[in-house]
């Protein structure tokens, strides 16, 4: 069970200039919406709400399904950690996968939402080596959704350029944890995993 003072570690920030131009509200209530409201059609446009069929498993309570978060890095082929199936996440850490040192890459995020609107969906990752916290905390604003439908099966998002640290010090193992969370800290998947860097790939 993680402390407290570590679930704090993977609250997000808020994100500035960051606003729902429209209060939360449940999916029949923004299908209702005016259509003739200009403004609130191209609301529902950002969202993902004018047409297709819903693809929302009955079966299935989750909101948000993180499927894959793929590392995309020059010179290699990509590295895809699987997230799909409930439970994929245990092992993460005792599989650490290499990154050169001072190589370019980014992360790639795919998952499908359900059910309902999900708003402000954060990604938060944290970084420790030898138990030691490394900063800056990752915080990355990955937006609002509505639930995936036939035209639009799956939603991706690639972070930002990261940069391997290099030199002697900086080689070795490092444990991450990861955390997809939204607006009402409602946390959807948080997992641990390693990595390792080394001189080469």
């Amino acid at each position: 069970m993680a402390s407290a003072s570590h679930d704090e570690e993977l609250v997000p920030e808020n994100t500035s200039g960051y606003v729902l131009s429209q209060p939360k509200q449940s999916l029949a209530e923004y299908q209702q919406m005016d259509a003739g409201d200009e403004s609130l059609q191209r609301y529902k446009e950002s969202l993902g709400l004018l047409g297709g069929k819903d693809l929302s498993d009955p079966n299935d309570p989750r909101v948000c399904i993180i499927l894959s978060l793929t590392m995309d890095s020059p010179g290699r082929p990509p590295v895809t950690i699987d997230l799909s199936q409930p439970g994929s996440e245990a092992t993460l850490k005792e599989k650490p996968f290499r990154i050169k040192e001072d190589s370019k890459f980014a992360m790639t995020v795919t998952f499908k939402v359900q059910h309902e609107i999900l708003t402000g969906l954060h990604y938060v990752q944290t970084i420790k080596r030898k138990g030691i916290p490394i900063p800056p905390k990752l915080d990355e604003m990955i937006g609002s959704f509505a639930p995936n439908t036939d035209k639009n099966p799956i939603y991706k998002k690639t972070f930002q350029d990261e940069t391997a640290p290099s030199g002697f010090l900086f080689r070795g193992k490092y444990d991450a944890t990861s955390c997809f969370i939204d607006d009402d800290k409602k946390t959807h998947l948080k997992f641990e995993w390693s990595f390792e860097i080394a001189k080469e790939w």
